[in-house]
């Protein structure tokens, strides 16, 4: 596929971009302060967006799934990425600390209940905070589903990805000495946080990349060499949270503890051909999950981005629209 097309094809489904009525810096304990904005109808559908990484960041782009008349529209940079500062730290950087933030910015902005929207780790980050706030969550909205359990790392950082890009796995591996490759997300553990600033950087792009280069079902190879500051946090923050299995009391905690959010619809959108985050995960997830819409999207990969994988979104986004009396707006 044409990128250029597809990404106007994407355009066609978004709606036009808006600038914030309200940014700001929240101190949320710890030396953390978290880069929080607002935009759309400041009377509208409250809906709290989760972006990915963990690490990524947030960008105007998400803000373009929701009509502005009818949403009021929160994004912000969780801890130690994007506008947060400090910045690419990992000192009191955990799941919790993020559930934790979560809820501050809902109770600072007097929000009751509203949607929680979030991909790949947006969507873990979404399913930890429901599970801990159930009555918090009107609805959630999920796309790229990642579950943080091992076999999803194994698949993506032990060489199951690399089967269908082994040009691409090459250039992730061959930074590692052979005899430390069966243990990557370590290996590069111990250089992004080397205390070498170059070494960190290298290691950073050459992590971002890997990821980068496979988020979209029409990539033709590496695409351009991420900023390194970016890099930086992103590779960091990722692999911090890697390295200790997203702080979680156990494997596969998401789906055990599925019951505890069983009231609360959902409509998870997936690629079929998505190679972050692959199918099986958003498939198990709405198995156990009555009350969760699997909408698999064909000829999609991971990214938000993706022609069909906004569509999707955005035509999500509107049926919560008319359902806002019903879910309590």
């Amino acid at each position: 596929m044409d990128k250029s097309a597809g990404q106007k094809r994407a355009a066609h489904f978004l709606f036009p971009q808006l600038d914030p009525f309200d940014q700001r810096m929240l101190d949320v304990g710890e030396g953390h302060c978290l880069y929080v904005e607002q935009c759309g109808n400041p009377a509208g559908i409250p809906v709290v967006v989760l972006h990915g990484g963990p690490g990524g960041g947030c960008s105007p782009a998400m803000r373009r799934y929701f009509d502005p008349a009818e949403y009021r529209i929160i994004l912000f940079d969780q801890r130690g990425c994007g506008r947060s500062r400090p910045h690419a730290s990992v000192e009191d950087n955990t799941t919790w600390h993020l559930v934790r933030d979560i809820e501050m910015i809902r109770e600072t902005l007097g929000i009751d209940r509203w949607v929680v929207f979030g991909g790949s780790w947006g969507a873990t980050l979404s399913l930890l905070y429901a599970q801990t706030h159930p009555d918090r969550a009107a609805y959630l909205i999920l796309r790229g589903v990642f579950l943080m359990t091992q076999a999803e790392l194994d698949w993506f950082y032990g060489g199951g990805a690399g089967q269908f890009w082994p040009d691409l796995w090459a250039r992730f591996t061959d930074l590692i000495p052979a005899d430390e490759r069966s243990d990557m997300i370590g290996a590069y553990h111990k250089r992004l946080f080397s205390g070498d600033l170059s070494l960190e950087i290298r290691h950073a792009r050459a992590w971002a990349s890997w990821e980068n280069a496979l988020a979209s079902i029409d990539h033709d190879g590496p695409g351009a060499v991420a900023p390194a500051e970016y890099a930086r946090a992103f590779a960091r923050l990722e692999n911090h949270y890697f390295q200790n299995a997203g702080f979680l009391e156990r494997d596969d905690q998401i789906v055990a503890n599925v019951p505890l959010i069983a009231h609360i619809p959902a409509t998870i959108v997936q690629g079929r051909y998505d190679m972050i985050c692959p199918p099986t995960s958003a498939w198990r997830l709405a198995e156990r999950w009555g009350r969760a819409e699997l909408k698999m999207v064909p000829l999609a990969g991971h990214a938000l981005s993706e022609p069909g994988i906004s569509a999707e979104l955005v035509r999500t986004t509107r049926a919560v629209q008319r359902q806002a009396t019903g879910l309590g707006f």
